[in-house]
C-alpha cells in the first residue's frame, strides 16, 4: 500500500513539472485531490485494507495530500510572480523617484515683481475687499449714479448696491480715509467686468498706485512709471502718454510702451505701430480729494493703475491673455 501512494505522488509531482501554465496546474489538482481524484479515492478505499495496515496508510495518504497541495499552490504562485509586468515589480535596489516641484504662475511672478519694483521707491501695499460697495467703487471716485463712465465698466452686482470691484481704486478712498498726507500706496489684487476676448476676461488682476503730497507734479508721475518700466523691461524701452479720460483723474493719461517684440519697428503684436498700451494714469481730481477730506489747494497727487495680465503679455510676448488661465501645462512650465 505505501508503494501505490508513493507511486501516486511520484506521477503527480511528475505532471506538475511538465505543466507550463495555470489551468494546466488545475487541471492536474483536480485530477489528484478533487473530490473524485486519485488521492481522494484512495482514501476512501483504506477500510478495504487489513485492518493493522489502515493506520499507516491513511496517515501517510493525508501527508501527500498536503504535500500535493502546498506544491500545486507554489507552483501558481510562481507563475503568477512570473507573469507580472516588470513595471509593477518592486525594485529596491532603485533610488527614489523624486517629487515633481512646482512653481509660481506666470501672474503671481508678474504682480510680486511689479510690488517689488514700487515698494523699492517708497510705496506701501494695501490689499481690500474684492466684493465691494457701490460708494467706494464709483461714487467716492467721480462716478456718481447714472454717470456714462460706468458704462466703461459694466460689472457684476450682487445687490443693487453692492458689486464686485471693477478696480482696486477704492482702496486710495478706503486709505485716504484713514490717513493724512503724504500717502504713497499700491494696491493689487482681482477686479472684474464683463468682458472675453484676446486681451480681456472677466476676472483679472490689477495694481493701482496713488501717491499724495505738497507740490506733487505730472512730472513725477512721469518720472516714476519711467523709472518702473526701465525696471520692468529694460532701460532701451521707452514710453509715451496720450491724453485719455478718466473720472477720478484730471488731466489724465494712457502710457504706451514701445513693443517689446519689434522695438517701434511696427510688428502683429503692435498692429504695426511700435507701441503697446501698457496702463493709464493721470492726476488725482480734485472731487476725490474733497470725498476724503484733503486740502486741495495744499495736496496734488497722481495716480495709475496697470493690469497684471497686460505686463506679463508686453514682457514674454504672449498674444492671448486666456492662456494665463487654461491651466496648459505646456504653457505654465516655460516660466
Amino acid at each position: 500500500m505505501e508503494k501505490n501512494i508513493e507511486h501516486i505522488k511520484s506521477e503527480a509531482l511528475s505532471e506538475l513539472e511538465g505543466a507550463s501554465d495555470p489551468e494546466a496546474i488545475k487541471a492536474i489538482s483536480v485530477r489528484y485531490l478533487g473530490r473524485k481524484g486519485i488521492v481522494t479515492q484512495f482514501l476512501r478505499n483504506i477500510s478495504s485494507l487489513p485492518a493493522a495496515e489502515r493506520p499507516f496508510a491513511g496517515k501517510r495518504a493525508n501527508e501527500v495530500k498536503k504535500e500535493l497541495d502546498a506544491a500545486v499552490k507554489g507552483i501558481l504562485e510562481k507563475l503568477a510572480s512570473e507573469a507580472q509586468r516588470p513595471g509593477d515589480r518592486i525594485d529596491v535596489s532603485l533610488p527614489g523617484r523624486v517629487p515633481a516641484r512646482g512653481s509660481l504662475h506666470p501672474l503671481t511672478q508678474i504682480t510680486r515683481e511689479i510690488c517689488a519694483i514700487f515698494t523699492r521707491m517708497g510705496f506701501n501695499i494695501a490689499e481690500g475687499p474684492e466684493v465691494e460697495s457701490d460708494y467706494y467703487n464709483f461714487e467716492a471716485l467721480n462716478i456718481p449714479k447714472n454717470h456714462p463712465a460706468r458704462d466703461m465698466q459694466d460689472t457684476f452686482y450682487v445687490s443693487d448696491n453692492i458689486v464686485l470691484r471693477t478696480q482696486t481704486s477704492p482702496m486710495q478712498i478706503r486709505v485716504m480715509e484713514t490717513q493724512p498726507p503724504p500717502v504713497r500706496i499700491i494696491a493689487p489684487g482681482k477686479v472684474y467686468r464683463c468682458d472675453s476676448d484676446l486681451t480681456h476676461t472677466p476676472m483679472f488682476s490689477q495694481v493701482e498706485g496713488l501717491l499724495v503730497d505738497e507740490n506733487v507734479s505730472f512730472g513725477d508721475l512721469k518720472g516714476t512709471l519711467t523709472a518702473f518700466v526701465h525696471q520692468m523691461f529694460d532701460t532701451k524701452t521707452a514710453l509715451r502718454f496720450r491724453p485719455s479720460f478718466f473720472p477720478f483723474t484730471e488731466p489724465s493719461a494712457e502710457v504706451d510702451i514701445l513693443c517689446v517684440m519689434c522695438r517701434g519697428k511696427g510688428c502683429r503684436i503692435c498692429s504695426q505701430t511700435g507701441w503697446l498700451e501698457g496702463l493709464g494714469s493721470g492726476m488725482v481730481h480734485p472731487a476725490v480729494f474733497e470725498n476724503v477730506g484733503y486740502d486741495t489747494r495744499r495736496y496734488t497727487g497722481f495716480a495709475f493703475g496697470m493690469g497684471v495680465e497686460r505686463i506679463a503679455m508686453l514682457k514674454y510676448g504672449i498674444d492671448d491673455l486666456r492662456k494665463f488661465f487654461d491651466n496648459d501645462f505646456r504653457f505654465l512650465r516655460q516660466f
